[in-house]
């Protein structure tokens, strides 16, 4: 029963990855986008000058058409940007993450990060630095986590990081790079194709 109910979540996080890539690779420029979860697709202030609608529209260089995703995605986990993966890159204590799909990271991911898509990373916590007894992992060894996908609407890493915080890995040993590969091109920084 065990065994058959791993295919089955293993089918579903293969489904739901296929369904992330596809998505984002149909959204046409200019289509409206949601902002929020649950959440019309604008939102109306008011200020000084009157009310302003805020929407939100596929770009050209859009990775993802989900919706925002919090900067904390669990309590206790550390929100960084570009300087601290950077540094993280250097740092033999941290790993920086690419929890997206196969697909999306031979298309280009930053230099020296290590590809588990966000399917397989509660699974896999092993390779960070974790061991398992039995069905419980141990972290109290694991290396710090630099956590990032497609950027602030990819909810691949958010997913991920709730799954390995439910699993035994501490929050406070995430490090989540919201603006993901999407900011780090804006930004121009350098990728690497190719990488599995």
């Amino acid at each position: 029963m065990k065994k058959m109910m791993s295919v089955l979540v293993g089918l579903a996080g293969l489904l739901m990855s296929q369904w992330a890539l596809a998505q984002a690779a149909t959204i046409a420029v200019g289509t409206p986008l949601k902002i929020l979860d649950g959440q019309p697709e604008q939102i109306t202030i008011k200020t000084a000058k009157g009310p302003v609608t805020i929407t939100r529209k596929m770009t050209a260089c859009g990775k993802n058409g989900g919706v925002m995703q919090p900067l904390v995605p669990v309590k206790g986990v550390h929100p960084v940007a570009e300087i601290e993966v950077i540094a993280a890159l250097g740092d033999a204590g941290s790993i920086v993450l690419d929890m997206r799909d196969t697909n999306d990271r031979v298309k280009g991911t930053i230099p020296g990060s290590v590809g588990i898509p966000y399917t397989e990373v509660a699974s896999r916590m092993n390779e960070l630095g974790c061991t398992k007894t039995g069905a419980k992992w141990n972290c109290g060894k694991a290396k710090k986590v630099y956590a990032f996908c497609n950027g602030p609407a990819c909810p691949q890493s958010p997913m991920a990081i709730r799954a390995m915080t439910r699993d035994g890995f501490p929050a406070d040993k995430i490090y989540y790079y919201r603006g993901g590969m999407l900011d780090w091109d804006a930004l121009g920084l350098t990728s690497v194709k190719d990488e599995f």
